[in-house]
């Protein structure tokens, strides 16, 4: 699988990585303004990949994403100080309308991976920009957001993240959605696997682990600057699923036609994931509450997401 890496910062590094190391890929271009970056990264990389893998991996240019079966596209400007959700919005906007057009001309065949955030918003953007197939432009979505609540769960009952099946829909974000409802720990409900080990699963423990879920970005940024390593697993992930075709479930983000009455908008929902890109989007069962938090959810991004595309056409 050849895979192009647009932006060699802390998650298009991370992501490369993962991605040689994991054999997931047997070729990844790293693309970035900084070539002399790009370059050292992908060096640093290749000098890596003999303990692991025959994959290959250089820096490069547009041209060099011909034939690459996913691009992912990581490169984006940071929030700075006093900076507005808006005022970042604008300048990721600025920035996809210079890359994506790239992107179309040598791989048009593709599939678009969107990790920059906000990135529901940019999934749409991207999606506008390329002019592709809705089933061709996906977002990280909530891969991520799943395994941390996953990981948090498993970690408090004891058992294996493999063990345990519970998804967060709707928004990277602050918005987004813990599906408690549905989650299970083998065939029971989280409640009755926690009441069979003595734990205590009460409204006060699920309001921690959601806070855990929602906060976790946040607290390793304070700790270390960025995110890199949970997010380039999520990507590996995807990418994994769409090069095996093995029809992987996962929480991805992409446009729907209608989410909770809310229309034309990006956000995660179980998505059976193929070769080309979404191929079934499932309706989850969900309590009367989730459904009126995936529709605030929705409707969140639905706001951004005009603005934003309103932003595509200024200028």
């Amino acid at each position: 699988m050849k895979v192009g890496i647009i932006g060699a910062g802390a998650v298009g590094s991370a992501t490369a990585f993962s991605l040689i190391m994991t054999g997931t890929a047997d070729k990844v271009v790293l693309i970035d303004v900084n070539h002399t970056k790009a370059e050292a990264e992908a060096a640093d990389i290749a000098h890596a990949a003999p303990f692991a893998s025959a994959g290959k991996i250089y820096a490069g240019n547009y041209k060099d994403l011909s034939d690459a079966e996913v691009v992912i596209i990581t490169a984006g400007a940071n929030q700075k100080s006093g900076e507005t959700r808006i005022d970042l919005l604008e300048r990721n906007v600025m920035i996809f309308k210079d890359i994506i057009p790239q992107v179309v001309k040598y791989a048009p065949n593709t599939i678009l991976l969107i990790t920059t955030n906000p990135a529901d918003i940019m999934t749409e953007v991207a999606l506008k920009l390329s002019g592709f197939d809705n089933r061709r432009v996906i977002g990280s979505g909530t891969v991520l957001d799943t395994a941390r609540f996953r990981n948090l769960l498993a970690d408090y009952l004891g058992v294996s993240t493999k063990s345990v099946h519970a998804d967060v829909l709707g928004e990277h974000g602050d918005s987004e959605v813990l599906i408690w409802s549905s989650a299970e720990a083998g065939t029971l409900s989280l409640e009755e696997y926690a009441a069979d080990v003595g734990k205590v699963l009460d409204e006060d423990k699920k309001a921690e682990i959601n806070e855990g879920v929602v906060r976790a970005a946040y607290k390793i940024i304070e700790g270390k600057g960025a995110t890199a390593y949970g997010i380039a697993g999520a990507l590996t992930q995807i990418c994994r699923a769409i090069d095996n075709n093995d029809h992987s479930i996962l929480t991805i983000s992409s446009h729907h036609k209608n989410v909770e009455s809310v229309e034309n908008v990006c956000v995660s929902l179980p998505t059976v994931v193929c070769r080309q890109g979404v191929y079934h989007v499932i309706s989850p069962k969900l309590s009367s509450e989730e459904h009126a938090m995936l529709r605030q959810s929705a409707e969140t991004m639905k706001d951004y997401t005009t603005k934003a595309l309103e932003m595509i056409n200024c200028s």
